[in-house]
């Protein structure tokens, strides 16, 4: 608290902010006045952000360099070694993702972190929270960022940047969408609140003036009102009349309304309903496919984005043509072992894949002899007999 001569002005602190404080650095806010902070309590759009940024961060994550023409992972490269580590003294590079990720979701200027260099070693990657840089773009239309982090300037050589189009993230895009569905938890948390049933009128007969309009409601309430009181017979004076009110068409479809809202932050998002557990129309065959639309519209996208940017800032200007960051796709692809087998056997035997690729598919070390491109079901060379 500092005195002033007239004022006593009061120091606030930024570590616990309110909706208002949230909604004046990240801008989230849509018709409905839903920030950040009030969206993630629908569970629909928390479970669509973890959804996409959970399954990304749980992919290994690989540096590889090309060589003839041909990827191969190096895991001698210091980037190889931070990424399988630790980016950083206090997080994993699975927060790292994932939280990366989530704030492009949900922020307008994209998710940020800083790569720290020693001259030209990279010795740590540091995520930072929204709140403490900035991005600009240049006024000619190139789109070129520049980024400042607690109000320095760093160059963007340094900066693994990921944003979503549009410049806009998918939450301040489905703002309304989102508003909607969360006004509607309201509205169902309030008429459970009041007893779960709908309101109604006490008509009376003859005139019983202001005071026993009040004497009629307060004996009302006490008695009827609240889940404490729900199912009691309610006992009426002087031939009043209890009427229930009707509900109209769309209070009688509220279920299908949140539904609805539900399949709308789906479309937000792009992740199909079946995976946040909107099972309506779910079956064992398209929920197989919906699982491959996921990886194929829902996911890649970012991993895309997020593979170019980290190749930007993780590799010089030289390296970049020899070296890549690939995330592994195939734990998302994976079916059930016996379906599994089978595609490698067929893959081995139409000579797409070797003996050890194959079994680097399973997670099994290589053989001698395994590197070859065979048929073993055709493979018609003599072996020698150890009878002889």
């Amino acid at each position: 608290m500092h005195i002033g001569p007239f004022k006593f002005f009061e120091k606030k602190s930024l570590s616990s902010p309110t909706d208002a404080e949230i909604e004046i650095f990240t801008g989230i806010a849509g018709a409905y006045g839903v920030s950040l902070s009030t969206a993630l309590t629908v569970p629909a759009v928390q479970s669509a952000i973890r959804l996409i940024c959970e399954a990304a961060a749980s992919l290994e994550i690989r540096v590889e360099r090309q060589t003839d023409g041909v990827w191969s992972e190096d895991k001698a490269h210091q980037v190889a070694r931070i990424l399988a580590d630790q980016p950083n003294d206090y997080s994993s590079t699975y927060e790292l993702i994932r939280d990366l990720i989530a704030t492009a979701l949900t922020v307008d200027r994209g998710g940020l972190a800083f790569v720290n260099r020693v001259g030209d070693q990279v010795r740590e990657i540091v995520r930072y929270e929204p709140g403490h840089y900035t991005v600009d773009y240049s006024a000619d239309g190139r789109q070129e960022p520049t980024f400042r982090i607690n109000n320095t300037p760093i160059p963007s050589s340094d900066i693994i940047h990921l944003r979503g189009p549009f410049s806009r993230c998918a939450l301040s895009l489905a703002a309304d969408a989102i508003g909607a569905a969360k006004y509607m938890e309201k509205h169902a948390a309030n008429l459970f609140k009041n007893a779960a049933r709908p309101g109604g009128v006490l008509e009376s007969p003859k005139a019983i003036g202001d005071e026993g309009v009040k004497r009629m409601l307060s004996g009302w309430k006490s008695a009827q009102e609240g889940a404490d009181n729900a199912g009691k017979t309610p006992i009426l004076w002087d031939g009043t009349k209890f009427v229930p009110m009707t509900l109209n068409s769309t209070d009688s479809q509220f279920l299908e309304n949140r539904k609805y809202q539900t399949l709308e932050v789906c479309r937000a998002f792009r992740v199909p309903p079946s995976m946040i557990y909107e099972l309506d129309r779910a079956t064992w065959s398209n929920g197989e496919q919906q699982g491959k639309e996921f990886l194929t519209y829902s996911l890649e996208p970012w991993l895309l984005g997020l593979e170019g940017s980290m190749r930007r800032a993780l590799f010089g200007a030289n390296e970049r043509s020899e070296y890549r960051i690939r995330f592994d796709r195939d734990d998302l692809t994976r079916a059930d072992l016996t379906a599994r087998a089978t595609a490698i056997n067929s893959l081995i035997s139409a000579k797409v894949l070797n003996p050890n690729e194959g079994r680097s598919w399973i997670d099994l070390g290589p053989y001698d002899g395994g590197d070859e491109f065979q048929n073993p079901h055709i493979n018609t060379e003599a072996k020698p007999n150890a009878a002889k």
